[in-house]
């Protein structure tokens, strides 16, 4: 089973619609958001995704009031956690918090097989006694390139995936037609 990872998307509409699409072309079934989604019209891109979506807060809550009563409610395949989630898949229990510090000692309890966070936008995938520990990056797009990570449970890795030069359909015509005017 495919598990779509993601982290700090920061209200960057156009990278989650490019990860929810890729996620879904790839085939992912569980999409897993380690928070700082921050308002609540990103939920309509993460619902876009064709499996169940797994959403925490970050530092950046955004309107927690209208994002956890639209979960599970408007968008039906979104369950929020609050701030810390878990979650048991394809034999899998993922732990999921926004913070590394909370990640790491989730990881050394040995009780997950898997623990995913964000908060530092920096990509790392590490081992922690037998429990990998992932961090897939920012999505905003300041500090990196944006990119979210795809777990494969079968074969127990991770990998990177980039989100950014990649444009939208109506993006691509339009630079056609500027071109076709020179």
């Amino acid at each position: 089973m495919l598990i779509a990872i993601l982290s700090d998307t920061h209200d960057q509409l156009r990278n989650l619609r490019l990860a929810v699409d890729m996620a879904n072309e790839r085939g992912a079934m569980v999409m897993v958001h380690c928070g700082d989604l921050i308002s609540p019209f990103m939920l309509k891109e993460l619902a876009r995704f064709n499996g169940v979506v797994h959403l925490v807060y970050g530092n950046n809550t955004g309107d927690v009031h209208l994002i956890s009563g639209s979960c599970g409610t408007r968008f039906a395949n979104i369950t929020h956690h609050g701030n810390l989630g878990v979650i048991e898949t394809d034999g899998f229990r993922i732990a999921f918090t926004h913070y590394p510090q909370m990640a790491k000692g989730l990881a050394a309890t040995g009780n997950f097989e898997v623990v995913c966070c964000g908060h530092n936008h920096r990509y790392q995938v590490e081992k922690i006694d037998d429990t990998l520990l992932v961090n897939p990056g920012e999505m905003l797009g300041a500090e990196a390139r944006p990119a979210f990570c795809l777990l494969d449970t079968a074969a127990r890795m991770v990998e990177r995936i980039e989100v950014a030069g990649m444009m939208f359909p109506e993006d691509e015509a339009r630079l056609a037609e500027e071109k076709c005017d020179d």
